[in-house]
């Protein structure tokens, strides 16, 4: 890999940790009766709205790589598919965990 694609590949991921932190800053959800806490289906629908919106993009930095698009380069593909997948991970497993932590709530005795 030449020093410049290298200095591309950096840079987009410095661009992308600074969009981590400002969507992290971004997610003011407002909770029933204005108290502070977050409500927790609106986080949980932000969180599978921001995996798909990653997939999503993913997805059309592919296809038109795919098409030969001048503008985007390879690795640029696959640090956004990388990142999707990642993110459908960390998705993955907060589903298995509510579904596990719901199991057990249901087997509790009454």
């Amino acid at each position: 890999m030449s020093e410049m694609n290298v200095n591309q590949l950096l840079a987009q991921m410095r661009s992308m940790a600074s969009q981590v932190e400002q969507s992290s800053a971004n997610l003011n959800v407002e909770s029933p009766a204005g108290t502070n806490k977050p409500d927790f289906s609106n986080l949980l629908k932000q969180s599978i709205d921001s995996v798909n919106e990653t997939q999503m993009t993913a997805a059309q930095l592919t296809t038109a790589f795919e098409k030969g698009d001048p503008d985007i380069t390879l690795p640029e593909v696959m640090v956004a598919l990388e990142k999707a997948s990642v993110s459908f991970q960390a998705m993955t497993q907060v589903r298995n965990k509510l579904l596990s932590a719901y199991q057990e709530v249901m087997n509790m005795p009454v």
